[in-house]
């Protein structure tokens, strides 16, 4: 395009130095005619070209950004998970470190068995003196109506009112 545009600069220049004649004007028309042609398709093309060069060059931008983005947040996704564990990891010392220290503030493994026997030892007692008033029979004998029920009995009144505890050897097929 530049060779072709020097070109008509020359023949401008000679045409100019020289008066033409009429076949000289018509050949000189007919360059120019030409030139004027070329360069009037040569335009849109390098234009075509221009924007075929410009979609390729976005879609390449769209692919390397989703790319660093996706690469980006696998890196950040990593460091967190690092970071994750390096802290779970801290805890863990740090609770090792609390649980032995309150092993030595409280006496450790003997507090513990201490505490063990007597708790063991309490609940015995309780449930002892639980047990006792229920097998007793002296004392169902003096308060009947109190572990009537417990030892598997009913308390029933008759229409003068008396009461009883009854223990039912064989029920009938009614109750």
């Amino acid at each position: 395009m530049a060779d072709e545009i020097t070109l008509i600069r020359r023949q401008i220049d000679q045409l100019q130095r020289t008066s033409l004649d009429r076949k000289e004007a018509e050949k000189l028309n007919a360059v120019v005619d030409q030139g004027l042609d070329r360069m009037a398709k040569v335009g849109p093309a390098l234009q075509q070209r221009i924007e075929q060069s410009l979609a390729t060059a976005a879609l390449d931008l769209r692919q390397h950004t989703a790319y660093a983005a996706t690469e980006g947040a696998k890196e950040a996704i990593r460091e967190a998970q690092l970071e994750s564990i390096k802290a779970a990891g801290d805890l863990r010392k740090a609770a090792g470190e609390a649980r032995r220290e309150a092993w030595r503030w409280f006496g450790g493994f003997w507090v513990w068995l201490a505490s063990a026997v007597l708790t063991g030892f309490a609940l015995g007692l309780l449930a002892m003196f639980l047990l006792q008033g229920r097998a007793d029979a002296s004392k169902f004998g003096q308060s009947p109506s109190t572990f009537c029920k417990w030892a598997g009995g009913e308390n029933l009144s008759n229409e003068a009112g008396d009461k009883a505890c009854v223990f039912w050897l064989e029920r009938s097929a009614g109750d």
